[in-house]
């Protein structure tokens, strides 16, 4: 790439970063699994950068290679176990904490037992605002799979919430 494509990389890359890094976050749920992924979008991103035409498609493009790396990423079996150092300690009565502050723990919790297409549908529908088509478009989809996909994703994270609401509850 010359300096002027670099110049324009480098400015996408400061303008999106943090929304992209939030959007790798609400897909799976760790913030240093984020940056991962997050990097790995603006890496593809890079390399294509000479061929990208339509620069206005860089979110999208960048949406489609997020919701891929995580949707791979979770069919590897060396991440669906994870191993800690210390055993979390019960949260503590939420009479001390901000409501709101529970309410979205609990829905990142809630989020994390959805399946990866799923929670993938619900963070581009719900979080970043994009409508059925758009979202079909980011994940390679018709828009009838994002539909059906929405429902039982929303039905799993209604599920997840009921056991959340229950067990701390």
């Amino acid at each position: 790439m010359d300096q002027q494509e670099e110049q324009e990389f480098a400015k996408y890359f400061t303008d999106r970063r943090e929304a992209v890094r939030r959007t790798a976050y609400l897909l799976c749920g760790d913030w240093h699994r984020a940056d991962d992924l997050a990097q790995l979008a603006f890496v593809a991103v890079h390399r294509k950068w000479r061929k990208i035409r339509d620069k206005g498609a860089l979110d999208a493009y960048v949406r489609r290679t997020l919701v891929r790396s995580v949707i791979d990423e979770s069919r590897r079996p060396w991440r669906r176990e994870r191993f800690v150092d210390d055993v979390p300690e019960p949260p503590p009565a939420a009479t001390n904490f901000d409501t709101q502050v529970v309410t979205r723990e609990a829905l990142l919790a809630g989020l994390r037992e959805v399946p990866p297409r799923q929670r993938a549908v619900l963070v581009l529908r719900y979080f970043e605002g994009l409508d059925v088509a758009t979202t079909a478009t980011a994940l390679g989809c018709t828009e009838g799979t994002v539909k059906s996909q929405t429902a039982r994703g929303l039905a799993a994270l209604r599920d997840a919430l009921d056991e959340e609401v229950n067990v701390h509850g």
